[in-house]
């Protein structure tokens, strides 16, 4: 069982920056893929960006790349999402998950945090 906690998120005018982490509970935490994940009010859950057990792999989606950058200590048993030149089409509620599968896709991830929000101003 692995216990996720977001914590980061605010409110920011556009084109300012957050950093976004996840703190895991447990011993196993670099045993698993990490990723970032969002849902923006009326809209279904998106990918963000996901990075490798040992960090040595990433993959963001369209849109964020050269923006947002994630990643992970796992002698702190935490991922970070550091954003940048943030939109307000960036608003959401941001995820954090775990899973046995670096991917893309949400069924790789079994594991979730409770969310945190994230919204920019125009």
């Amino acid at each position: 069982q692995v216990l996720l906690v977001e914590s980061g998120g605010g409110l920011v005018q556009a084109g300012g920056s957050l950093k976004l982490s996840c703190e895991a509970s447990g011993r196993t935490f670099s045993s698993y893929a990490m990723a970032w994940f969002r849902q923006a009010p009326g809209k279904e859950r998106e990918f963000v960006a996901t990075i490798s057990r040992s960090g040595g792999s990433t993959y963001y989606r369209e849109g964020v790349e050269g923006r947002f950058t994630i990643s992970r200590d796992n002698a702190k048993n935490t991922e970070y999402l550091q954003m940048n030149s943030l939109k307000p089409e960036d608003t959401a509620v941001y995820y954090c998950a775990a899973g046995v599968r670096f991917g893309t896709r949400q069924e790789y991830y079994n594991y979730w945090g409770q969310g945190t929000q994230v919204t920019v101003s125009s």
